[in-house]
C-alpha cells in the first residue's frame, strides 16, 4: 500500500506503504494496523495503497525500497523508505521521530 503522508498540522509529506489487503482488520495485535493507528494518533495524513499479500516474491517495490518483503512500511515522498518491527515503527510515531527516518529530510 502506498499513499500520501502529511502532518494535518502542516508537517512534511511522505508516503506510507503499510499492509496486506487485511488491513480491514483492525484487529489491536495486527502489525500494519497498530502502525495505523499511531499515524491516526499524531494527526499525520496518509493514503493506503494494497500491495501483493500474502506473497512476498511479488512484494517488488517494499523490497527494492527496504531490502525486505515485510509489512508495514513507509515511503517517504522524496523515494525514502523505512521499515523496522511494528512496535519500533509505533514509537517513533508517537515520539514524533518518523520524519526523521526519510532520507533528504532536515530535521527539526
Amino acid at each position: 500500500m502506498i499513499g500520501r503522508t502529511s502532518k494535518r498540522t502542516g508537517g512534511t509529506n511522505g508516503r506510507e506503504a503499510p499492509p496486506c489487503p487485511n488491513i480491514w482488520a483492525k484487529a489491536g495485535g495486527h502489525p500494519c494496523w497498530k502502525v495505523q493507528k499511531a499515524l491516526d494518533e499524531q494527526g499525520i495524513d496518509y493514503e493506503i495503497a494494497k500491495g501483493p499479500w500474502p506473497r512476498r516474491k511479488n512484494r517488488t517495490a517494499v523490497l527494492e525500497g527496504t531490502g525486505q518483503a515485510l509489512y508495514p512500511a513507509i515511503e517517504f515522498e522524496d523515494g525514502s523508505w523505512y521499515r523496522e518491527e511494528s512496535k519500533n515503527m509505533v514509537q517513533t510515531i508517537l515520539d514524533g521521530r518518523l520524519m526523521e527516518k526519510a532520507s533528504g529530510q532536515p530535521v527539526a
